[in-house]
């Protein structure tokens, strides 16, 4: 129970991290992180730039909290989108067992075979390189989890006797799926769109590394680390600040998840 405890404090706090200066990095930051000033190039943390300068002037404090309302705005609209498509999944699976439910789980791991890499690049090819592709790309690959996760959370509910005594009184499965099955799964979705939020965030920032996420001007976690590559050696401060704010988003998350899910866990043995 501590330790759970623990877990979940240590989540929310990582989480409040990084999710705070993203938001306000909506609104506003220290510096314009589209202004180039090349005068201040590979500037040392100062009282006027508490993390030094990247190689064409730009604050890197600026930069990183505004890379991190790309990263969030990707991620929440990924696992939006991914939720949409694969909570219906998994319902219906549950609802009709047999051959449509062999069929649509069997859809849903060819789907899950396909990397999210190679979907971004296969998107690229067709809209071109940016946000758009790479939220599509990781919302495709989150369909088949939540579309498992789903379904297995549903099974028992669909033999519960609150869901017999609902058909026995001529309710459609529609009806039932989303008056009485939805409402259940609920717990295990939140768990898992905050753990796969967290991986969302870490495929936004590879896929911007690789060239097929965000683009140039807007700012990302993953450009920063590829820019900072030739730089490694002079001012090594370029990559480990960006990387080191993946890795609080990331750990933020993980942990906020596995707490939920043990909150969850507890809740069931109880019951």
């Amino acid at each position: 129970m501590m330790r759970g405890r623990a877990s979940l404090i240590a989540g929310l706090a990582l989480t409040a991290l990084f999710v705070v200066p993203a938001l306000v990095a909506l609104a506003w930051t220290p510096w314009d992180v589209t202004a180039i000033d090349v005068a201040a190039r590979l500037q040392g943390p100062s009282a006027r730039h508490w993390l030094g300068t990247d190689p064409f002037g730009r604050d890197v404090l600026s930069l990183v909290m505004a890379g991190g309302g790309v990263s969030l705005g990707v991620a929440v609209a990924a696992i939006a989108a991914a939720l949409a498509l694969g909570v219906p999944i998994g319902l219906i699976a549950s609802a009709r067992r047999g051959w449509i439910d062999e069929g649509l789980m069997r859809g849903a791991d060819v789907l899950f075979a396909f990397p999210g890499l190679l979907l971004a690049i296969l998107l690229s090819a067709v809209f071109g390189p940016g946000a758009f592709d790479a939220t599509l790309a990781i919302a495709l690959f989150n369909v088949p989890v939540f579309a498992r996760v789903t379904r297995g959370a549903a099974l028992p509910v669909w033999s519960a006797p609150f869901v017999a005594a609902a058909r026995l009184a001529g309710r459609s499965r529609l009806t039932i799926a989303m008056t009485h099955v939805l409402p259940n799964v609920i717990g295990p979705l939140i768990v898992q769109a905050s753990i796969q939020g967290g991986m969302a965030l870490l495929g936004e920032a590879g896929l911007s590394f690789a060239g097929l996420g965000v683009q140039p001007p807007a700012p990302s976690w993953g450009r920063m680390l590829a820019d900072a590559q030739t730089l490694i050696g002079s001012a090594p401060r370029l990559a480990i600040v960006p990387g080191i704010a993946i890795v609080t988003a990331v750990a933020g998350l993980t942990l906020l998840g596995d707490a939920l899910a043990a909150h969850l866990r507890i809740r069931r043995g109880r019951a």
